[in-house]
């Protein structure tokens, strides 16, 4: 039984309309809205018109009643406070400036329509524009993670089913076999680990659970847990931290610096060296990962802190794995304490990463 593959023209044909089925349904939403402001400005603008008219109407109709009245009786007169005496226009005069006022109304209204339109257009989309981002993030996220897993799951069945086809499979190929499909779990399980990771809140942490974090602490922590990839390529730690301290989480500031280790070591080149200095300033601690690698490219630098980006290969010579997540965490651990990262690149001279952290003066 063979498996069908799929010509990559049919997956972007499917995400194209995937994404234009996402457009039209803001499309309808920002339409959807513009018609609500249009209907509670104009509801509000035609009774206000109306009750304006009214009010205006009903003097239009007390004068001409005067006016009426004045001409009925030639000899009659009406007191009134020398300050309110004015001419009385004729009652064809009071008919027009009548016709007059309604017609103005309704161009006023006409203009408020369409200007309120226009803002009401506009408004809706800056108002569902959050909802927009967030939406299309969370697609990105989405189709990027399903991605990232169909490139083990596809690994795992087809040696299964090489395995299950093969009819001289001996005791070594099925171990063979087995340890294969075990690095793909172990693979898999790393990105679900990172996925769950990403989809914690990315807002700042109640600082009442936070604890007094020593960081030459969290970082021995974090070269004991990377021992063996510094051995393998023999790389040297050089430590500049001080007796600085954060206020924080323990188990995430010891996972930044992993990451931020695992980051430098991967794309370092064999017994080179990586600088981990810290200092005290203005209230922050700023934290610089210094390596020595090839360097980032301008145009993968702003790009680096996003969700399954990997910069190109250009970086480093030999294929690194990962399934570029491991920024993405960094950044939102430094962000969830109140802190900022940023990035610095030069080709061939290598990557310094910045963190910085409020600083915390622990209790003598």
């Amino acid at each position: 039984m063979t498996n069908i593959q799929y010509p990559m023209c049919i997956c972007h044909l499917k995400f194209d309309i995937g994404h234009l089925t996402f457009v039209y349904m803001f499309h309808s939403a920002r339409l959807k809205l513009t018609a609500w402001y249009l209907v509670i400005i104009m509801t509000i603008s035609i009774v206000f018109s109306l009750g304006f008219y009214n009010l205006a109407s009903k003097e239009f109709h007390r004068i001409i009643r005067v006016q009426e009245f004045r001409m009925e009786h030639p000899g009659a007169t009406i007191l009134q406070p020398r300050k309110f005496i004015v001419r009385v226009p004729n009652i064809q005069d009071l008919e027009d400036a009548n016709n007059r006022l309604k017609h103005l109304l309704v161009v006023l209204n006409g203009i408020i329509f369409f200007a309120t339109g226009a803002a009401g257009y506009f408004l809706a989309g800056r108002t569902l524009r959050p909802i927009q981002e967030m939406v299309s993030e969370q697609r990105r996220f989405i189709t990027d993670a399903s991605h990232e897993l169909r490139t083990p799951l596809t690994s795992l069945r087809s040696e299964i089913e090489v395995g299950l086809r093969s009819k001289t499979l001996t005791l070594a190929d099925a171990k063979k076999l087995l340890g294969s499909n075990l690095e793909d779990v172990i693979s898999m399980q790393s990105l679900s680990d990172n996925l769950l990771a990403l989809t914690k809140d990315g807002q700042k942490a109640n600082r009442s659970q936070m604890s007094d974090i020593s960081l030459i602490e969290a970082l021995d922590s974090a070269i004991k847990r990377l021992n063996g990839s510094i051995k393998k390529k023999e790389i040297s730690i050089e430590k500049g931290i001080d007796n600085l301290h954060v206020l924080g989480f323990p188990e995430n500031i010891t996972e930044l610096f992993v990451i931020l280790l695992d980051n430098a070591i991967k794309y370092s080149p064999e017994k080179s060296t990586i600088s981990v200095i810290a200092k005290k300033r203005d209230g922050t601690v700023e934290i610089r990962v210094i390596d020595t690698g090839g360097g980032i490219p301008n145009e993968d630098l702003p790009h680096i802190f996003d969700r399954f980006y990997r910069a190109s290969k250009s970086r480093s010579k030999e294929q690194v794995s990962g399934y570029g997540l491991g920024l993405s965490i960094a950044k939102q651990i430094v962000e969830s304490h109140g802190g900022s990262i940023s990035a610095e690149s030069k080709i061939t001279k290598g990557t310094t990463l910045t963190v910085k952290l409020p600083s915390h003066e622990p209790f003598s």
